[in-house]
């Protein structure tokens, strides 16, 4: 797996670094951090309860398919994390910028990329107008974890993938 990561580090380099560095502005800072704590398991999980508690109809069943999204989704976030360690940006890229309290747990996939598309797929599939909304807090979390140098770009698609995939499935079965 080494290999691989080797392989998309030479190639995720420029793109991260652009990200990383050149998008250091201090209006971006606030925004990102704020989407970055959407995507939390916190407020991710506590959102998605209150509204499948106190929502009617199916609004209440798209908070249990995304509150089931985001735990189910990070069964095999843990298990990549463990059986196919990456070092995160920061660890590899020496001028990359991070916050002040940096992740030290393996980088792919992202968690918070994971969290953010398994709660807000089902949102979408069930209303797709929020759409247009959605989306963009999705990439937007996405491309938060790559500003603050804590996940190259590929980790961000894989938790992209692997949450809206297991937000699918679960809308299937809730």
């Amino acid at each position: 797996m080494s290999r691989l990561y080797r392989m998309l580090q030479e190639v995720e380099r420029p793109l991260f670094l652009h990200v990383n560095i050149r998008w250091n502005r201090n209006a971006l800072n606030w925004l990102f951090h704020t989407l970055s704590w959407i995507a939390g398991a916190t407020f991710s999980l506590s959102l998605s309860l209150i509204i499948a508690l106190f929502a009617s109809g199916i609004w209440s069943t798209v908070g249990w398919q995304a509150f089931a999204a985001i735990i189910i989704s990070h069964i095999p976030v843990a298990i990549a994390k463990r059986s196919a360690p990456r070092l995160r940006p920061y660890q590899v890229f020496a001028q990359a910028n991070t916050n002040s309290k940096p992740l030290k747990d393996p980088s792919f996939p992202s968690g918070h990329t994971t969290a953010a598309f398994a709660m807000l797929t089902p949102w979408m599939i069930a209303e797709p107008m929020l759409i247009s909304a959605l989306l963009p807090i999705g990439i937007g979390v996405a491309l938060s974890r790559v500003y603050f140098g804590l996940h190259f770009p590929s980790d961000t698609i894989a938790g992209a993938l692997l949450g809206s995939s297991t937000a699918l499935l679960v809308t299937l079965w809730i």
